[in-house]
């Protein structure tokens, strides 16, 4: 297997795929939906991808429809993407993807995480290069074959898929996120999730005691409601 699927094996047993703050997520990502393409899912791909997300997480109906609603709304808040970098303590770079209607706020809460742990809120640039930006599909994988699948999606960007819990898994890069979606879309398969994950070029072992001082650094920040994704180079993470 390839980096992909150690990435998402080392994540699946972290706290990140439990975070409470799950629906939370999504609802923002419905509002930013909303607002950039309309209410209308047909007409919004990138909405009919948050709408399957929430879907895999048990997310209400009920929660999803008031939630289009509500973004709908002309007074609803606008939610701005912002990507924050950083170093944590032993050289360990974090990445942090943010949604939030006020930058002000959102600035000077990550900056003091990083203060009161003993690492550095860095400039724009001076981690990101360090990650891969990549695009993941979940698919339902009831009568596809394997390697039928990856020859025909390897003309659409795919670089790695892989068998999980009966479904089938595809990685590829940031920018082929649409195209994959249209394929998907076309040929009936469904797609039970999608996303964007950063997968770290070059990772770093820690000790027990040193993953215990990054852990006081990410549970601040995972504890922040504007934070979305939370992206570091600690090995297995």
């Amino acid at each position: 297997m390839g980096r992909a699927f150690e990435f998402r094996k080392g994540r699946k047993m972290k706290r990140w795929a439990t975070m409470a703050k799950t629906f939370t997520r999504i609802g923002k990502d419905i509002a930013m939906a909303v607002k950039d393409g309309g209410p209308n899912p047909e007409a919004n791909s990138r909405l009919r991808a948050v709408i399957q997300n929430a879907k895999a997480a048990n997310m209400p109906k009920e929660n999803v429809e008031r939630a289009i609603k509500k973004a709908s709304d002309k007074d609803t808040a606008d939610y701005k993407e912002v990507l924050f970098e950083g170093y944590g303590l032993h050289g360990i770079a974090v990445l942090i993807e943010t949604a939030t209607d006020n930058n002000n706020r959102t600035v000077a809460n990550i900056r003091s995480y990083f203060n009161k742990t003993g690492g550095t809120l860095g400039t724009q640039g001076s981690v990101e290069f360090m990650f891969d930006h990549i695009c993941n599909f979940t698919v339902n994988g009831e009568g596809l074959d394997m390697e039928e699948l990856e020859l025909e999606l390897i003309d659409y960007g795919a670089e790695e898929l892989f068998e999980e819990e009966g479904n089938v898994v595809i990685y590829a890069p940031f920018e082929s996120f649409g195209q994959l979606q249209k394929y998907f879309e076309e040929n009936n398969i469904e797609i039970i999730s999608s996303g964007f994950d950063r997968i770290p070029q070059v990772t770093k072992e820690l000790t027990e005691e040193q993953q215990a001082d990054l852990d006081k650094l990410l549970e601040k920040i995972e504890e922040d409601d504007d934070v979305q994704n939370v992206f570091t180079t600690i090995a297995n993470n």
